[in-house]
């Protein structure tokens, strides 16, 4: 197959693509879609390091017994509003949106609900999981560990992942604001982009192994690590490094999963540490409902007030100013019409994919 540097590909094509690998590894009908969901979104939200990207990563945890396609998951402790999941080694794909409807679920009979997912892996794009709570008009709130690959200011060790946080609040006519960001400078998967297209990336992104700067996206095959959000110490990065604690406390200590350098690595070829003090990956999820602080009606109204003063200030030459979520909601928009591009390097895990299961491509 003779490809370009980048494919374009219908996004249903993709998505049923996805749907049956995950079918063609042991899940059932129901979680196949559920996990092809989440990808999908990310794909044609712009996300192009969590869409179709990890999907060959997916499938060596499956193959290599770290990721469980028929997961038991359930609830092991709750009291109120707040509960933990044991998510039975299941992929974040299945045991996030499980746990997101549970605290909905509570949120109708309390006003919010809290859970902590424990003994799961990796669970795709933050947003996808708040953006539940955001189509039943409440505020979403989701966080995840990661496996170590940032160091603490000042730490030449791997101690903390790229812990994501999101939030997604509804407005009225304008778009919902949804602010979905790594707590490291930068996500693992732009490294991972700047790599596949032979770029260099700026200081203080990472580091390298003796803890000086590096502009080398290859820099962590290497014992470099990732820097928190703000690089450097000068640059405030101990802002960062807190933020990343923050999720890695509430997602591993709280949850039960594991935390700091004992949560699992993504990639199959690397083995778990021993003795390590938890299950798996942790997520951590949260609800409210804006009725319980006002009407929703007006909250919304005062979001859009808000959302279009922010966007209507005074830019600086030649720049707008933009709202969280307003480029991802954009590109949706764009890659639902155009459809959604493919890197090579991509193109050839799905048909390497392909190929093993004796599927169609989606391009």
């Amino acid at each position: 197959m003779q490809m370009s540097k980048n494919i374009l590909t219908n996004p249903s094509k993709l998505h049923n693509f996805m749907r049956k690998v995950f079918e063609n590894y042991g899940f059932s009908e129901k979680d196949a879609l559920q996990c092809a969901d989440v990808l999908i979104l990310s794909d044609l939200r712009g996300i192009d390091s969590h869409g179709c990207a990890r999907l060959s990563g997916y499938t060596r945890l499956l193959e290599v017994g770290r990721a469980n396609a028929k997961p038991n998951i359930k609830i092991i402790r709750e009291k109120f509003s707040n509960f933990t999941v044991d998510g039975d080694g299941g992929l974040g794909l299945v045991t996030g949106p499980f746990a997101m409807k549970e605290a909905l679920k509570r949120t109708g009979k309390h006003g919010s609900g809290w859970g902590a997912v424990m003994n799961s892996n990796h669970f795709g794009i933050c947003a996808y999981h708040t953006n539940m709570a955001l189509e039943q008009g409440h505020i979403g709130f989701a966080m995840t560990n990661a496996s170590p690959l940032a160091s603490p200011t000042f730490s030449k060790d791997r101690l903390l992942g790229t812990n994501p946080i999101c939030v997604s609040i509804p407005a009225g006519k304008e778009d919902p604001f949804v602010l979905d960001m790594a707590t490291t400078t930068v996500s693992n998967g732009k490294l991972q982009i700047a790599e596949r297209k032979g770029l260099s990336i700026p200081t203080g992104w990472v580091q390298s192994a003796e803890g000086e700067p590096s502009t080398n996206p290859s820099e962590l095959k290497h014992k470099g690590a990732l820097l928190p959000l703000g690089g450097e110490q000068s640059n405030s990065g101990y802002k960062g490094y807190g933020l990343g604690a923050w999720v890695d406390i509430f997602c591993g200590v709280l949850s039960g999963a594991n935390f700091g350098p004992w949560v699992p690595p993504f990639v199959p070829f690397l083995e778990p540490k021993k003795n390590a003090p938890g299950k798996g990956i942790g997520h951590f999820f949260g609800v409210w409902d804006i009725e319980g602080f006002m009407a929703l009606d007006s909250f919304k109204e005062r979001m859009d007030l808000w959302i279009k003063t922010f966007k209507n200030s005074n830019a600086v030459e030649g720049k707008r100013v933009i709202i969280p979520g307003e480029q991802e909601t954009l590109a949706h928009a764009n890659r639902e019409r155009d459809g959604i591009p493919i890197q090579e390097k991509v193109a050839k895990d799905l048909e390497e994919l392909s190929k093993k299961l004796s599927l169609d491509l989606p391009f």
